[in-house]
């Protein structure tokens, strides 16, 4: 089969077309014909071993020390069930799905297997293959730090730094499907896709500081890697809550550590891969709450301008990589 493979960290030139054996699934795996993938920030990373200040060592032991661990990238990706493990009772050839195996990869090559109780699920029946798959990443990472982590309900205010990105619009559609007014930040050219995305506000971070003010939201979601509680802490409501999706080593200790009052917190972490979460994504799409943004589309064997395209400034929400017609 074919697929995109690495051997050294670098930059995207280090992507190469290869010939592999067609995976074959153990008893509770299930074999995927791949359709679609994507670039996100855990390929970007995995690929250039560009971590935030103080992570460059984690880098390594994650992804590898003296090289790439897992040489096919694809944290995300969508297609259909070709065949299944003797032990499989959740899914049967011909499913479309979509899935996150997240640091196990996976999604640059025709065909992938996944372990059926891993974050995979049916896909919403309303998207193609090359939206579907841009649900995972973005989707559960705003899903896990708006709901689980920041406890985010009706009337709500929310602030979404970095709004025109991959987390960023999803969680602008996040927060609107939870009832909460949304102000998200997006440079002047971006505005009017924030804006479709259902952001009641929408601030040009280059002309104006969102963190101006005192009490206004009961939680700023950062996306950027930019925010600090010292800079933002106080514009949060008594009981506010600053969620650090994007955070260098320092700026987690300093939020960790940062004198807090009135009941605010500072919440740094992760998001993990789990199916119910990509199940409770899948309704919100076909309920047509939420829709993954699409910026660019590139064949598997662009693999390498996907990567450079992924951190152009110009770049809106997802970018994805189409592995097989749908």
């Amino acid at each position: 089969m074919k697929a995109i493979s690495y051997s050294r960290y670098g930059s995207p030139g280090v992507l190469e077309p290869v010939e592999l054996p067609k995976p074959v699934p153990k008893s509770g795996d299930v074999l995927v014909r791949v359709h679609a993938t994507s670039v996100t920030s855990g390929d970007y990373r995995a690929r250039s071993l560009d971590m935030p200040p103080g992570f460059g060592l984690v880098g390594r032991l994650v992804f590898g020390v003296l090289g790439p661990r897992r040489k096919i990238l694809g944290t995300e990706f969508a297609g259909v069930v070709e065949s299944v493990g003797s032990k499989v009772t959740r899914f049967e050839p011909g499913d479309r799905v979509f899935a996150y195996p997240g640091a196990n990869f996976g999604g640059y090559a025709h065909y992938t297997v996944m372990d059926e109780n891993a974050a995979i699920a049916r896909m919403p029946g309303n998207l193609d293959f090359d939206e579907a798959v841009a649900i995972p990443f973005g989707g559960a990472t705003a899903l896990d730090f708006l709901r689980n982590k920041g406890g985010i309900k009706a009337g709500d205010c929310v602030l979404v730094i970095g709004a025109s990105g991959g987390v960023g619009s999803a969680a602008v559609q996040l927060a609107k499907s939870f009832g909460a007014h949304v102000t998200g930040t997006a440079s002047a050219g971006k505005r009017e896709m924030v804006e479709a995305l259902g952001a009641d506000t929408v601030l040009d971070y280059t002309s104006r500081n969102p963190a101006s003010g005192e009490n206004l939201y009961d939680i700023i979601l950062d996306t950027s890697g930019t925010a600090t509680y010292s800079g933002y802490g106080a514009a949060l409501k008594p009981g506010g809550r600053l969620l650090l999706v994007s955070s260098s080593l320092w700026q987690m200790l300093a939020a960790l550590f940062a004198r807090k009052t009135g009941g605010r917190k500072a919440i740094p972490g992760y998001a993990p891969e789990r199916a119910e979460d990509l199940r409770f994504l899948a309704n919100l799409a076909e309920s047509g709450q939420f829709r993954p943004y699409i910026d660019r589309r590139f064949p598997l064997d662009q693999a390498a301008q996907a990567h450079a395209w992924f951190k152009d400034p110009a770049r809106k929400g997802n970018v994805v990589i189409t592995v097989e017609s749908g």
